[in-house]
């Protein structure tokens, strides 16, 4: 039934635009004043620039040096991902197909770490991790982002899988199929849209994350690209010109995620909501 174009349905359009140009507008000042020179900033932050000052950019790479931070920004994400994915697709699959009083327990871990603030369990973080010999290493921030994103993942994963028909697992298994195979040819596959969505969220969350980082990663070479944006705004302060160019070639990596993943967001999205 084809719907009819209403006042309501033009009313709700113009709202939707005002709203999507309200939030646009942080971007605006962000962009223009990122390509003007620092004294055109102070006289008008919301005029457009007079002449695009493009060596803000080139300078703000230079100083900040891009390359490194993104690569440990890049390693950190990816490895995290991975590893979230991989136990705890397991971890869940494990926990719906064994419904017992042990199971339940263990998930209920799981998911009461959710509620547990980051900022309560900052210091023995730190002495534990210093005790285990994982601060100041890729390897170790990739280990605590596995723990503290595992309770969210091991959810979403446990309400999808409910979703997955135990028959089709128990054909693969009468045609010989060992349970290792059962779960990574046969259920792993069935849950690529959940997948997709807790890699966009802990992508999003991981990326922009400063506190971590911050208490983790104390050597200058392995600053993730906000803690290098903190410490340059630190020793710039008064440079908001090249401060703005550094915040903006910190956001182009995220951008370009979405635009070249948007089809399988969107479809990840409402596959995930349907189960």
């Amino acid at each position: 039934m084809e719907q009819r174009y209403t006042k309501r349905v033009l009313i709700l359009e113009i709202v939707t635009i005002l709203l999507g140009l309200i939030f646009l507008i942080p971007f605006y000042f962000i962009i223009i004043n990122s390509l003007k020179s620092f004294s055109e900033i102070l006289l008008n932050t919301a005029a457009w620039p007079k002449e695009f000052q493009w060596n803000n950019y080139v300078e703000a790479w230079r100083r900040l040096q891009y390359p490194k931070v993104f690569l440990n920004s890049l390693l950190i994400t990816v490895f995290s991902n991975l590893a979230i994915v991989v136990f705890c697709s397991m971890a869940a699959y494990r926990l719906v197909r064994s419904p017992n009083k042990i199971s339940k327990i263990i998930f209920i871990l799981f998911i009461s770490a959710m509620v547990i603030p980051f900022q309560s369990i900052m210091i023995p973080l730190v002495r534990v991790t210093s005790q285990l010999g994982l601060l100041n290493s890729i390897p170790g921030i990739v280990i605590m982002y596995l723990g503290f994103g595992a309770g969210f993942s091991i959810f979403l994963y446990h309400g999808f899988i409910k979703s997955v028909p135990r028959e089709i697992e128990e054909a693969a298994i009468v045609d010989g199929c060992s349970s290792f195979g059962v779960f990574w040819r046969i259920v792993f596959p069935l849950l690529k849209p959940i997948t997709v969505t807790i890699i966009i969220l802990n992508s999003l969350w991981i990326w922009n994350d400063f506190l971590l980082p911050l208490l983790v990663l104390q050597d200058q070479n392995l600053r993730t690209i906000p803690l290098a944006t903190f410490f340059f705004f630190g020793q710039y302060t008064k440079q908001w010109d090249l401060a703005l160019a550094a915040l903006i070639l910190g956001i182009i990596p995220l951008l370009i995620f979405f635009f070249f993943l948007q089809r399988h967001i969107i479809k990840g999205i409402i596959e995930g909501s349907i189960k």
